[in-house]
């Protein structure tokens, strides 16, 4: 009766006759009562164990079939078309021939490990030569007191260069140059390291040096601090037309406005004062007052010292002065109401009255007048007065060359005490009020003037009394 022999998926691989020997395969199969076959059968079980090694292939290989490659001493396995590597590092100093896709080579030389990609070998690590020692980021886990933590160390030439930590936290186990770590990449402080390059910010700037490596590469300490008074040998521009803001609630600022300075005091009803020190006083030469905008505070003159103005003082509003001493001028002349329509124009001191005392000129009569209480009388020229007051009525009288003065009449508005002239050797001149009496009897009789009635008691039998009006 035949054998039938079937493969591991069941299908059938050949059919066996009795007495016959297959050689379809790798190994002989045998039919039912074939003569000499145990010589065959363990010849079988030699390739089995030696997996058909060969520099050649088997010819009649099945799929999953293993076989040794004597030529690269490598294990390959039929995948029903060729066979393939199984798998399993070359350890050698250059790469493997004919490799397969996921070969793995060890780089004896350089102590790097590779896998072939189906194109070319892919190095797997260490990224550094065996020469060229720790080279690279190395992942590694240091010890302190809250706890082990995981970082990244960078390494060249066997040496730390950096520790990149997720954490700030101090070593429990002294790391050279790194007495602390930094949340972030701390550098080997024992290798001087630093950042070369350009930089878009950063968070310190070590201002402990002031020597510039180069024209491009400044020190830190030459960099204006703002959180420390700091000092500058350069000019110092704000090119924006804000410009620049003073005081913790922005009271004082520069700025321009269409090319035009401004300097403010932007806090509310706040004084500016310009101070000086003067002999080791400070004084306050010029102040504003901020409550109502005068140039002056209580207690300070707005402007104190001497002023000399070069040009013209144009004056919009009221001058006051407030010194008791006179005001002196080296003009000869000052000129009032310049450049202005015509009006009446002079001084006024300052009375009681409702109008105040007034020195000024008159334009509609062209004559300068004096007065008070909004009551003015011309001031006379000396062309004004006459000498004869006869033909010149009403005009103001002044005497001749010889002395003479020439009136119509005079009229002296008041009496005063008679003067007796019963001494006719009397010069005496009666002044203005007095009335002279000339002989003090008439037939005995008195004759009496007055500005009041008689009385019984007054007078003599015979007086003459005259009554006028006072």
């Amino acid at each position: 009766m035949a054998y039938t022999i079937n493969k591991t998926d069941g299908t059938e691989l050949v059919v066996i006759t009795d007495g016959t020997r297959d050689t379809s395969t790798s190994l002989q199969l045998f039919g039912k009562s074939f003569s000499g076959f145990g010589e065959g059968l363990n010849e079988n079980l030699v390739k089995l164990l030696e997996n058909a090694a060969n520099s050649s292939a088997p010819s009649t290989p099945l799929r999953g079939e293993l076989w040794f490659d004597t030529s690269t001493n490598q294990l390959k396995v039929y995948d029903g078309s060729s066979f393939k590597p199984t798998g399993g590092a070359k350890s050698q100093a250059s790469a493997p021939s004919n490799p397969s896709a996921g070969d793995i080579w060890h780089d004896s030389t350089n102590d790097q490990l590779y896998v072939y990609t189906g194109s070319a070998f892919l190095l797997v690590g260490p990224v550094y030569t065996k020469g060229q020692t720790l080279s690279g980021f190395s992942i590694e886990t240091l010890a302190s007191s809250g706890g082990n933590k995981v970082v990244a160390s960078m390494y060249a030439g066997n040496t730390r260069v950096a520790i990149l930590s997720k954490e700030t936290f101090t070593p429990s186990v002294s790391q050279s140059g790194f007495a602390e770590i930094k949340a972030g990449l701390t550098l080997n402080s024992t290798l001087g390291a630093v950042f070369e390059g350009t930089n878009t910010q950063a968070a310190n700037i070590d201002v402990s040096s002031t020597s510039n490596a180069s024209a491009t590469v400044i020190a830190g300490g030459n960099f204006l601090r703002a959180d420390a008074n700091d000092t500058t040998t350069g000019s110092l521009t704000v090119d924006n037309n804000t410009g620049v803001i003073v005081g913790d609630s922005q009271e004082l600022t520069i700025s321009i406005d269409s090319n035009n300075v401004i300097m403010a005091q932007t806090a509310q009803d706040k004084n500016f004062s310009f101070t000086i020190n003067d002999g080791g006083v400070t004084k306050t030469p010029l102040a504003f007052a901020g409550s109502t905008g005068n140039i002056t505070l209580t207690g300070v003159t707005g402007i104190t010292g001497d002023v000399t103005i070069t040009g013209n003082l144009n004056v919009s509003g009221e001058y006051n002065a407030t010194s008791v001493n006179v005001n002196t001028y080296d003009d000869a002349f000052i000129k009032l109401n310049n450049g202005n329509s015509e009006t009446d124009s002079g001084l006024i001191v300052e009375t009681s009255d409702t109008d105040d005392a007034r020195l000024f000129y008159d334009v509609d009569e062209n004559e300068w007048v004096a007065g008070e209480n909004q009551s003015y009388s011309p001031i006379i020229r000396l062309a004004d007065a006459v000498a004869d007051g006869n033909a010149n009525k009403e005009k103001v009288l002044k005497t001749t060359a010889a002395g003479l003065l020439t009136v119509t009449n005079v009229n002296l508005a008041a009496v005063g005490s008679a003067i007796a002239t019963t001494d006719t050797s009397s010069t005496s001149v009666p002044t203005i009020g007095q009335v002279a009496t000339f002989g003090n009897l008439w037939g005995g009789s008195a004759k009496i003037v007055s500005t009041s009635q008689p009385t019984s008691g007054d007078g003599n039998n015979g007086d003459f009394f005259f009554v006028r009006e006072a």
